[in-house]
Order: C-alpha cells, then sequence, then structure tokens
C-alpha cells in the first residue's frame, strides 16, 4: 500500500489508514527497552510536525538498518498515545523516497474511529447554502436550552465522502444532562433541513478536531447567547454580520 501513496491519492492513504488501524507497527526506541520505563521513542520533524519513526514488518526493520531496540505495538495504542501530544508516526523511513508519514491528525482518526470523523484536507468555507428557516428554528431552539453560549457554523468538504454542514456548539458544561439538552435541541432543529442535505456537530471545546479549530480562529457565532443579553454596541450590526458603516 505505501508504493501506492502519492499526492493526490486520498483513497489509497484512506485505505491504508484503515490497514493500519487493525495492524502492528514496529516503533523505533531511541533510548531504552521495550517495556522498559526509560523507552522513548525516535522523532522526526518534517514541516514543522512532529513524527515517531516506525516500520511495518520485521523485514522492514532488518533492511532499516536499525540497531537499537524496537517495540512491536498495536498502531491504535500507539495512535492514542501520541496524538494527545500533536505527534505523527513515520512509516518505513529508510524506504526509497522516505516512506510516508500519517500526521497526529489522522492518529487521532484512527484512535477514536476512522468511520467517526471526516476524511482530511477538508476544505472548510463559509455555508453558500441559504437555509432561514434551519437558522431561525436552531437559534430560537438554542435560546431556549441553557446549556448553549453560541453556534457557528461551517461548510465542510472532505477529501472522500460527502459535504456536510457543521454546527459548532460553545457549551457552558458538559455535563450529561446538557449533552441530552443539546441532542435534543438539534433533533428538533433538523427538521427544517432540507432531504439530503447532512448535518453534524463538533464541540467547540475540542482543541484537537479541525473543523472546531477552523470555527474558532474564522467564523463568528451565528447565535451568541451573551451578546444577546449585553444591550447593542452603537452601528453594530445582526448575529453573523459585520457593522454597518
Amino acid at each position: 500500500m505505501l508504493r501506492q501513496i502519492t499526492p493526490g491519492r486520498y483513497d489509497a492513504y484512506e485505505a491504508l489508514l484503515h490497514a493500519l488501524a487493525d495492524g502492528q507497527v514496529w516503533m523505533l526506541l531511541w533510548h531504552g527497552q521495550a517495556g522498559s520505563p526509560d523507552a522513548q521513542y525516535g522523532n522526526m520533524e518534517i514541516d514543522g510536525l512532529g513524527y515517531a519513526p516506525c516500520v511495518t514488518s520485521a523485514q522492514e526493520l532488518a533492511a532499516s538498518g536499525w540497531n537499537r531496540s524496537h517495540e512491536l505495538v498495536a498502531v491504535r495504542d500507539v495512535a492514542r498515545a501520541l496524538y494527545p501530544d500533536r505527534w505523527g508516526i513515520w512509516l518505513n523511513p529508510h524506504a526509497p523516497g522516505g516512506g510516508v508519514g500519517i500526521p497526529w491528525a489522522d492518529l487521532r482518526r484512527i484512535a477514536t474511529g476512522l468511520d467517526r470523523m471526516p476524511a482530511g484536507p477538508l476544505r472548510l468555507t463559509e455555508p453558500a447554502i441559504e437555509l432561514p428557516q434551519f437558522y431561525a428554528l436552531l437559534t430560537q431552539n438554542a435560546h431556549r436550552t441553557p446549556a448553549v453560549r453560541s453556534l457557528r457554523r461551517a461548510w465542510v468538504q472532505p477529501s472522500l465522502g460527502t459535504p456536510y454542514l457543521a454546527i459548532g456548539l460553545d457549551l457552558y458544561d458538559t455535563g450529561q444532562a446538557s449533552v441530552d439538552s443539546v441532542r435534543a435541541m438539534m433533533q428538533q432543529s433538523v427538521a427544517a433541513v432540507p432531504d439530503g442535505l447532512p448535518v453534524s456537530t463538533v464541540a467547540m471545546s475540542d482543541a484537537y478536531d479541525p473543523v472546531a479549530m477552523w470555527l474558532l480562529a474564522n467564523a463568528r457565532p451565528f447565535y451568541d447567547r451573551e451578546a444577546h443579553l449585553a444591550p447593542p454596541a452603537p452601528g453594530a450590526g445582526g448575529y453573523g454580520y459585520p457593522q454597518q458603516r
């Protein structure tokens, strides 16, 4: 599969991720022995991102010439260990062409379920589809749901799969009662979405979700409870609109 990975071949890359999710890799240890408290993976930096080097088979381990220790580990386990610190893995760096890197965002997908998250790289934009009834109903229901602080929106186009509307949920707390109330709010509101238009939600508190990160950096809330409670500033526009000049 590694030989099929070329720029733009997102289908081949996605197939590789699925194969890795059920497989094992030989992690190269820079310090210590497998299972010892001082064991430490090697590290590489490519284009500003950190990776731990590994190989995909005993044959590749022999071909690499690695003369320190190694550790055979399930990819799901190493994914769970590395992605929170924003580290990826680099497969077979000794191979012709330099091997293939799996960045931390894709390790997160492996750790949490590949089918639960969109395949990257993602193209994120403001939604161009007009959905006034849905946004009006969602805003009304959000105002009646005390757990909701604000709502944002984005149009998400995965590298593979169907584009969808993402609603970013900024909540005051993430307790079960709050989550249940917000789930009910969304279920009541999506009735106003045209048939065939997928809608998903993303927690704005998720520091690792690329959609949440984009929303935080690029999208103004279209519902903001605290702005609604505050007196309007002179010359301010409505939710999601620029100030009048």
